[in-house]
């Protein structure tokens, strides 16, 4: 081996162990990240069943979250403007994501509703869905809360899972917002035009959240939500965009219409998380719709 051939391999040994450790140090903020995150939604969990909701929600919103009482308003002045009530709503996560920056993560679970308390049988199911962001002193408070009920499912919940770590590609703020802007009113687009066709506009791990039925995971089971005759005319206005500050995952919501088989059109609000792949792409990986109340 010459030389000049030693000196090559060293520099890839270099560059090989270099990489590694870097991945590994991503690899463990990633995990960190989570964990806060998770710790966070479970306090709030633990704040509801001690302090009640109301509280709970005065305490883990931001000053801006939202909540959908149908469409969006200011959680903190939705809940102020609520008398306390009897009752306990309980929930735990059972997934989890979290952006590169750690700044904008989402968890989602299970929620029961007992009328009279903690001994009472729960009366009402569902899945909650609360997207989140670090504030400036390093806590999370909770910027969006929305949740679809259904009935009593006849299996236990699954255990705590978090999101795969798709792509390590990041880009700034303002570039990652105008990616999803425009991957949002393609893929309306399409689902309007061909709904075949937007399933692949699914990550893989894409959770779909309708009311009244169980959740849908997986891209192959949510692509037949897509599916041409399960639903037509389907149209989208967002009217709200966020984002990470690594520009790798974000969310909107707005307002949809849809004639679903056919039948009479549903009006409602959605939300969507988009995340960055593996192809430089977003993904959708959360899609929340809920019906507005007939007029």
């Amino acid at each position: 081996m010459t030389m000049l051939t030693r000196s090559a391999v060293a520099v890839v040994w270099v560059v090989f162990v270099v990489t590694c450790a870097v991945l590994a140090q991503r690899t463990a903020t990633r995990m960190t990240n989570l964990r806060a995150l998770v710790s966070a939604e479970n306090a709030f969990a633990q704040a509801a069943a001690t302090k009640g909701t109301r509280d709970a929600f005065l305490e883990f919103l931001s000053d801006d979250g939202v909540v959908f009482q149908p469409g969006p308003v200011n959680g903190r002045e939705f809940w102020r403007q609520r008398e306390p009530r009897k009752g306990l709503l309980s929930w735990h996560p059972t997934y989890a994501d979290v952006s590169a920056a750690g700044d904008l993560g989402y968890t989602t679970g299970p929620y029961e509703f007992r009328s009279g308390g903690p001994n009472d049988r729960p009366v009402a199911f569902g899945e909650y869905f609360t997207i989140w962001k670090r504030q400036s002193d390093g806590s999370w408070r909770a910027v969006l809360d929305r949740g679809i009920s259904y009935q009593q499912p006849s299996q236990s919940p699954a255990k705590l899972a978090f999101a795969p770590a798709i792509s390590s590609i990041t880009s700034s703020a303002e570039d990652g917002r105008a990616a999803i802007i425009k991957a949002e009113i393609d893929f309306a687009a399409v689902s309007e035009r061909a709904p075949s066709a937007a399933a692949a506009y699914l990550a893989n791990d894409v959770r779909f959240l309708r009311d009244g039925s169980f959740p849908v995971l997986g891209k192959h089971e949510g692509a037949a939500l897509l599916a041409p005759g399960t639903r037509t005319q389907h149209s989208e206005k967002p009217s709200f965009v966020g984002i990470s500050m690594s520009g790798d995952l974000g969310y909107t919501y707005g307002d949809f219409e849809a004639n679903l088989n056919n039948a009479t059109r549903t009006k409602g609000v959605y939300v969507r998380v988009w995340k960055r792949q593996r192809n430089g792409r977003f993904g959708i990986v959360s899609d929340i719709q809920v019906p507005k109340p007939s007029q």
